[in-house]
């Protein structure tokens, strides 16, 4: 496969504890593959810790990422996702990278905390969700958001997965939106 994201740096953001392991290395392994070059951020410093087992060094932190130096932007999504990354600091970031008009992508859960930052108004976009919980989708829909029931939805600069099975997917619309820049 040619490099075709050569030199394009991305940011990957997962929870400190309990992100899904596959929303993070499939797509990163993926976007490497196509020349991309990923930096890992969370909201704590050493050595991060999928809900699997897998686990990752931190490159920088959250409250120090700035998209301007990124050409995407995605959140994984994963149990420790809300509890780690619900916050201010990753609304900021989140509402940053659509005002730069960057590529912006969140898998599983974590598109909850795109409609909490405001990205998603008028917005179409997917999240996990179960028949059990319909919560996600409620949150995307009181976020302005157009909820999609599918594996990867693209909007523009804007791409939501819905959970571990459409991390292939969900990084081949990253690298065909961010070679179509």
């Amino acid at each position: 496969m040619p490099e075709i994201l050569a030199n394009k740096k991305i940011a990957m953001i997962v929870a400190f504890r309990d992100f899904r392991d596959a929303e993070y290395f499939i797509p990163k392994e993926i976007l490497e593959k196509a020349g991309a070059k990923i930096t890992t951020v969370s909201t704590k410093s050493g050595t991060a810790v999928g809900a699997d087992g897998g686990d990752i060094q931190v490159d920088l932190l959250i409250q120090d990422l700035n998209p301007a130096d990124f050409e995407a932007i995605i959140f994984t999504g994963g149990p420790g996702c809300l509890q780690y990354l619900d916050n201010e600091s990753s609304y900021k970031v989140a509402k940053e990278t659509v005002e730069q008009n960057k590529v912006l992508g969140a898998i599983c859960i974590s598109p909850v905390i795109l409609a909490k930052a405001g990205v998603l108004d008028s917005k179409k976009a997917t999240v996990w969700s179960s028949p059990m919980d319909r919560g996600p989708v409620r949150i995307l829909e009181e976020g302005g958001a157009i909820y999609q029931d599918e594996l990867v939805v693209v909007d523009e600069k804007l791409i939501t997965g819905n959970g571990p099975a459409a991390a292939e997917k969900f990084a081949q619309a990253l690298i065909e939106t961010l070679t179509e820049e």
